[in-house]
């Protein structure tokens, strides 16, 4: 591992070692059940005029569950990367990469225990944690080969992709939505900025050795992951309608597939993501619902 690799992953940890838990830093008391837990321009149905048309009490509930379905992939994510960090840690060729993944490992599990700690106190849950999960995207997470392109790949999409929701919470929250559930955005993006930092420079790092040819073969497979990504983020399960109170849960999940306004939403906040590929030679299209 090369010097200014071994320094990141110092630095990354040092940054990590002032760990704050999330179970007792967040004022899980304040936890308001009045309150959205989305913006509504982050909502699935904002910008039709079915959704205009909705209640104040409907629109609330709709964006507990739609955040409610984003945590619940998030538990999910999260547990193939400590799956892989933890299969990983006899393969550590420093103590500096040992104690980093360590820590990521650490901060990953806060993470889903904090969602989980939500769905306690707000009683809001979707019905199965694993159902749902995008097949090719949960089988190349698990199953590709460690420090490979295609894995670093997988590493930085997948969690780039959650993040950008996260931040336009963080940003465009303030007096929108509840604080607890904006906080809890917030530490969130604290911990992903430290994971993308690293996941980004092992894939910088990894495409020294990755030709053209090998770029425009892995193309294919980026987009798959990158759709596959933003459907289980950014498209609620029709559950998530019918337990916010919306009858013909897939006839409106079918409504938000088409929204114009939610496929304008996702592609300014994938965009960094998209150019970030694009700016290694990666022909990647924008993601469709």
């Amino acid at each position: 591992m090369a010097h200014a690799e071994l320094s990141l992953l110092e630095q990354l940890s040092t940054n990590s070692a002032h760990y704050s838990d999330p179970l007792t830093r967040l004022d899980w008391q304040s936890l308001d059940a009045n309150r959205p837990w989305l913006p509504d321009e982050a909502v699935s149905l904002f910008g039709l005029p079915e959704y205009d048309e909705l209640s104040n009490a409907l629109k609330v509930r709709l964006s507990q569950y739609e955040f409610t379905g984003f945590i619940q992939a998030g538990i999910w994510l999260e547990a193939i990367f400590i799956e892989r960090l933890s299969k990983n840690l006899r393969h550590t060729q420093s103590t500096q990469e040992l104690a980093y993944y360590l820590h990521e490992i650490r901060e990953e599990s806060g993470h889903s225990l904090m969602f989980l700690k939500l769905m306690e106190k707000s009683g809001l849950r979707l019905p199965g944690v694993w159902r749902h999960r995008p097949f090719v995207a949960d089988f190349l997470g698990r199953h590709t080969p460690l420090n490979t392109t295609l894995f670093w790949l997988a590493v930085t999409i997948g969690e780039e992709v959650p993040d950008r929701l996260n931040r336009y919470v963080r940003t465009e929250g303030k007096d929108k939505v509840d604080n607890v559930i904006r906080q809890m955005c917030t530490l969130h993006i604290i911990d992903e900025a430290r994971h993308i930092a690293h996941a980004r420079s092992a894939l910088e790092a990894s495409l020294k050795h990755c030709s053209t040819l090998q770029r425009k073969l892995l193309t294919p497979l980026i987009n798959l992951l990158i759709q596959q990504f933003v459907r289980t983020f950014y498209l609620p399960s029709a559950d998530v309608y019918e337990l916010a109170g919306l009858s013909h849960g897939k006839q409106w999940r079918e409504m938000a597939r088409r929204n114009p306004a939610r496929r304008a939403f996702i592609l300014k906040c994938l965009n960094p993501t998209l150019h970030m590929l694009r700016s290694h030679g990666f022909a990647v299209r924008d993601p469709q619902l």
